[in-house]
């Protein structure tokens, strides 16, 4: 069921008044509030739900036992049997068949057959976004940063279909207090979910289906056909692509919740106005980033960390290094099971060591940092964006092969003709950039202005705002793309 649907507006027109009318009554809204998600979730497909109960049961079971056990082995063993059980799933239903055609390819290298049975895996959408809030859960019910909740409030937290099957990723503490605190619908800040829905839509149905249709999927499908103008115009729309569709989809579950009474957190931040990698994952799907950071990135170089407080050994900054790559690479990897993605994550991983090892050779030679300065900024934020589309190409690409020649037709295939490189694609990649760099006072400022306009004139302002948005997008929805991950 995706959002921009009239199949979606039907299930939400039913659900936010049942909502609104039991707010009052917790112990009744959340029961109601569980179908409803299973109900979102089940019309991709009704199995996805045994797989997503069995998913809360599990895991609220090893939660409870870790919680009861203060201290001991048992108690690790518990949370490392409950994040393998956790990863065995995800890996089985998303990666059995990468990791046996890797198997037989390396096999056939080799001189040795082996078999790969062709055998249809179930791939519940979403599934990845679910596991991880469930090993925050884990995790964080070990380390006593939050005690177990309840079955029923830990079923909404898990299958709360507004983040559901994309994200933005809630930690337990962001999100199970809210279902205890009191919620006044007459108190909604519905002004504000409003205009991230709205901008959520134009973003996904104007931005980012503009560019998929009119350039990103012709030039990634047959890189060989086009000229290195509009390869390099491909790329470009790719990056703007990803970010209004995947930021849209964020806009529009972060609206969505905010007129259940809910508070998601933020995932995006104008990330192509990052100056360094580093700064980039400080505004590229940050929840991601943050969950990367303390539940895998933390523990691993916590493996290295051996000097005193005052000093870092060369050991532990080494460590810090691997740790960031191979963090990168199993995010990589997460994203999809592919060798495409493995790329994708080494780039940014080496990029991420490179920027450490960077700052601390400067740091061990006594030099201070750089001075800001606005040519300094201008040519790190171009270096910056050409590094992550770098990247994304490998995202994008089918295959390292088609990377490969995304890569070569970008010097080898200039002075041929462009005619995908219309004045609608640059004004809609251009538009995509200067968007990024937008103040972040404006949109709050808009919102606090529709906030005081009565309701029949928001009204008129959507209805005119949505039909803007059906007129200008192409015909049909294509699916978010990170509902493949």
């Amino acid at each position: 069921m995706l959002f921009p649907t009239p199949t979606f507006a039907i299930f939400f027109a039913a659900v936010l008044p049942l909502s609104w009318l039991l707010m009052g009554h917790p112990r009744i809204w959340r029961p109601a509030m569980l179908v409803a998600c299973y109900v979102f979730y089940a019309a991709w497909d009704w199995r996805f739900v045994l797989v997503l109960a069995g998913s809360t049961l599990a895991n609220q079971a090893v939660a409870i036992a870790i919680d009861r056990r203060e201290r001991g082995r048992l108690r690790k063993w518990l949370l490392i049997v409950g994040i393998g059980a956790n990863l065995a799933v995800l890996g089985y239903v998303k990666y059995e068949d990468f990791f046996l055609t890797s198997a037989h390819n390396l096999g056939a290298w080799v001189g040795i057959d082996i078999p790969v049975p062709m055998a249809a895996v179930l791939l519940p959408v979403g599934i990845s976004f679910y596991t991880f809030h469930a090993i925050a859960y884990l995790v964080d019910t070990y380390r006593e940063t939050s005690r177990p909740t309840t079955l029923a409030k830990f079923a909404v937290y898990l299958s709360f279909f507004p983040h559901l099957v994309a994200g933005p990723i809630s930690r337990p503490h962001e999100f199970v207090p809210q279902l205890d605190a009191p919620r006044d619908a007459r108190r909604i800040d519905s002004s504000r979910a409003y205009l991230l829905i709205a901008g959520g839509l134009f973003k996904k149905l104007v931005i980012a289906n503009e560019l998929a249709t009119r350039i990103v999927d012709p030039v990634f499908g047959a890189p060989g056909r086009h000229s290195s103008l509009e390869l390099l115009c491909g790329v470009y729309g790719y990056a703007i692509q990803i970010w209004a569709d995947f930021s849209g989809y964020t806009d529009i579950a972060i609206g969505v919740a905010l007129l259940l009474g809910f508070r998601l957190p933020q995932n995006f931040n104008a990330p192509y106005t990052a100056v360094s990698l580093t700064d980039f994952w400080g505004r590229w799907h940050m929840t991601l980033s943050r969950w990367l950071r303390d539940y895998l990135f933390f523990p691993l170089a916590h493996r290295y960390a051996v000097g005193a407080a005052s000093r870092v050994t060369n050991r532990e900054r080494v460590g810090t290094y691997w740790s960031l790559l191979l963090t990168m690479l199993l995010a990589g990897l997460w994203h999809g099971a592919g060798w495409t993605f493995v790329a994708w994550g080494a780039i940014h991983g080496g990029g991420l060591a490179g920027e450490r090892a960077y700052r601390d050779l400067r740091r061990a030679r006594g030099l201070p940092a750089p001075r800001p300065t606005v040519v300094r900024t201008a040519v790190h934020r171009i270096v910056t964006f050409n590094v992550v589309c770098l990247a994304w190409i490998f995202f994008r690409a089918d295959s390292l092969s088609t990377a490969g020649e995304v890569l070569t037709g970008l010097f080898t295939q200039w002075g041929e003709g462009a005619p995908l490189v219309t004045a609608g694609v640059l004004l809609t990649i251009a538009g995509g950039i200067a968007w990024q760099y937008v103040p972040a006072r404006v949109p709050d400022l808009l919102a606090v202005r529709f906030s005081r306009v009565g309701f029949a004139l928001q009204g008129a302002v959507l209805a005119v705002c949505l039909a803007i948005v059906a007129a200008m997008g192409p015909e049909g929805v294509a699916p978010f793309i990170y509902f493949r991950f």
